[in-house]
């Protein structure tokens, strides 16, 4: 297993020539923060404008008056669409860095990156995933915070172990919770380590914030590099070798 600097190496060294491939690769991962940004300096100027317009101090009401009628009102299933949408194309696009960090190959589209989940051997499968895992961490997380957190990073790697097991031809004899019990089984042990992993980016998290997300241009695409290449040395080919129906049939009984 590599170390955190080896894995932030081996995907700097990656990119190193290939930024503006890398950056459209995950535009439309950049492009929510960049507007989410721009719309927070947007609310604390009208704030600052609702205060200096509001005698007596009540800026507080004008305020909730001049937004409230309709930045309260979410819509639920638009909210679990945009989920759905945005775990589509997050997955796409670390399959191909995945596939990137693999075998050094760049010549690949930019844009079938972004959508190669939408595939008739993988869009289906990556829905019906979503809504196993989704499920899982939801029951999870109404027994308490720190579970459901535990288990959201034990079923981190589900997607990626779908994706070696499929592109080797197996899988038949796999239902889809046997993909999120061998990622559990896969981070056992390993959950801390992949938090801290997660959390040496916060310096650069705040840099990025202080620049208004401009730094987010380059910073998504080393993160989500990175955590490839944290699979990829976790998982090493134990995925991507001829499946074993003895190996299935333990883990489906463990699980």
């Amino acid at each position: 297993m590599q170390t955190r600097a080896e894995l932030k190496q081996e995907a700097k060294n990656l990119l190193k020539g290939h930024w503006g491939k890398a950056i459209g690769l995950n535009i439309l991962q950049i492009l929510p923060l960049l507007l989410g940004l721009f719309v927070v300096v947007e609310v604390v100027a009208a704030i600052f404008v609702t205060i200096s317009q509001s005698p007596n101090g009540s800026f507080v009401n004008d305020f909730a008056r001049e937004t409230g009628s309709n930045g309260d009102r979410t819509d639920f299933f638009s909210n679990i669409f945009s989920s759905l949408i945005q775990t589509l194309l997050t997955v796409g696009v670390n399959y191909t860095l995945l596939d990137w960090l693999r075998t050094k190959k760049s010549d690949f589209s930019v844009v079938r990156g972004i959508f190669s989940v939408f595939t008739k051997r993988d869009f289906l499968a990556v829905v019906v995933l979503w809504i196993v895992q989704t499920l899982f961490e939801f029951f999870w997380y109404l027994v308490f915070i720190i579970p459901g957190i535990v288990k959201t990073y034990a079923y981190s790697q589900t997607y990626y172990i779908y994706k070696d097991i499929a592109d080797n031809g197996g899988g038949d004899d796999l239902n889809y919770l046997d993909y999120v019990t061998k990622s559990r089984q896969l981070m056992r042990g390993h959950k801390f380590e992949y938090f801290v992993l997660q959390l040496s980016f916060l310096g650069w998290d705040i840099l990025a914030i202080l620049t208004l997300g401009i730094g987010e241009i380059w910073l998504i695409p080393y993160k989500n590099t990175t955590y490839m290449a944290y699979y990829r040395s976790l998982a090493g080919d134990q995925f991507r070798k001829e499946p074993s129906t003895e190996t299935n049939t333990d883990a489906y009984f463990e699980a």
